[in-house]
């Protein structure tokens, strides 16, 4: 058996997707929610496994854990990421609790908005580095992310604002309003970038990406994973995570003009998701897999071998991401496409992320596609409901 073959399911995990960046323990459960299915009306509990896929599951907002990160299990098809630069933080903890109360009535009293149901509708609140550093430097995400190959281009509007409000469902048309609703919550917030994005059609976290591949095709999904990979799971912080947002541009143009081989090489995978080592769509790529010749059947500068766990020794990540298509804005050499990925990604600790894409810059091929047009990073608060504020958790 090779080292990349008796790898564990954590590493496993951590080394299977596509476009990773682009790039005592206690359990925690993903949440004590209860959904109900607007087609049968009927009611019934979360319990491990427990499936929240369809359009037409409700996702009840309050929990140990926030909304829109593990559940609902397949992310939903449209997302508005929206950023905020607060003005007086000395009143940080009481525009917490109005967000956190004005997101509990707004989706469970959408019913104006959304007449046929509010489905999976959820809201997600994240607070990014200078916040955080006002109550205590050294909570997780109170440090901004370092700058990675091409950061300096990225405009400062879109680098590391104070507030994450992310509005997801199925239906996109009332995202604005939704979003629009929540932030009245709290007077004089200063609107910073936003990014509507999409996902192709797909079961659980797999979903083609902006380059045609399948994303997604494993993340921890079991409640043991997620709380050793993604929630923090002790102290005031527990059921905390932290959300690093990445805009990246894609060169599809580029990257499609190439021969489908050199594609498939570039991914370390097939269009269809099975690794170039061999295998099927969900199997592990096999670092030390040779053609008869000596050469490796996954690239040396494959995207899949870059972002192996055995190369990095990041934790895993849960990563959640879409497409997003802006139209046109201007080039070097003429007009471009404003389009590509908003990637989106949840871990324990903020250099899961960073280990990962330091390692891409240096010898990821795919990145030769990707432009960095937006980074940021937030600590995706505990959950909250009628009796615990938003945010109360810091201040503990």
């Amino acid at each position: 058996m090779t080292e990349s073959q008796g790898l564990s399911r954590r590493a496993l995990l951590a080394g299977a997707g596509t476009l990773v960046a682009g790039a005592g323990i206690a359990t925690i459960a993903t949440s004590a929610v209860t959904v109900r299915d607007t087609t049968t009306g009927s009611e019934g509990g979360t319990g491990p496994g427990a499936s929240l896929d369809g359009a037409r599951r409700e996702v009840e907002p309050a929990g140990s854990t926030q909304a829109g990160v593990a559940r609902p299990t397949t992310p939903a098809a449209h997302a508005l990421f929206a950023t905020f630069a607060l003005p007086d933080l000395t009143s940080l903890r009481a525009d917490l609790a109005a967000l956190g109360r004005a997101v509990l009535a707004t989706v469970r009293d959408s019913g104006d908005l959304l007449p046929d149901g509010r489905g999976d509708l959820t809201v997600t609140i994240g607070l990014g580095p200078r916040p955080l550093a006002s109550v205590d430097p050294s909570l997780p995400g109170a440090t901004p992310m370092p700058d990675f190959v091409g950061d300096d281009a990225i405009p400062s509007e879109r680098r590391d604002p104070d507030l994450l409000v992310a509005v997801a469902a199925s239906d996109a048309t009332m995202l604005r309003a939704l979003l629009d609703r929540v932030t009245s919550a709290v007077p004089g917030l200063v609107a910073g970038w936003t990014q509507h994005g999409f996902r192709a059609p797909g079961t659980g976290t797999v979903a083609r990406n902006p380059l045609g591949y399948l994303d997604g095709i494993i993340v921890p999904d079991t409640t043991a994973e997620l709380a050793e990979n993604v929630w923090i799971t002790q102290g005031a912080l527990a059921g905390a995570t932290v959300c690093v947002l990445r805009r990246l541009r894609l060169d599809s143009r580029a990257f499609l003009a190439l021969e489908v081989p050199a594609r498939d090489a570039t991914i370390g995978r097939g269009a269809d998701g099975v690794p170039l080592s061999g295998g099927s769509p969900t199997s592990q790529v096999d670092l030390d897999a040779k053609t008869p010749e000596g050469e490796y059947l996954v690239p040396a500068r494959a995207h899949a071998r870059a972002a192996h766990p055995s190369f990095t020794g990041s934790p895993l990540m849960l990563r959640r991401g879409y497409a997003f298509d802006d139209g046109e804005v201007d080039g070097p050499a003429g007009r471009i496409a404003d389009a590509g990925l908003l990637f989106a990604c949840y871990q324990r600790t903020l250099d899961t992320f960073v280990r990962t894409q330091q390692r891409l810059d240096e010898t990821d091929d795919l990145m030769a596609y990707a432009t960095p047009t937006g980074s940021a990073s937030f600590l995706v608060l505990p959950g909250y409901d009628d009796t615990r504020p938003l945010g109360d958790a810091l201040f503990a």
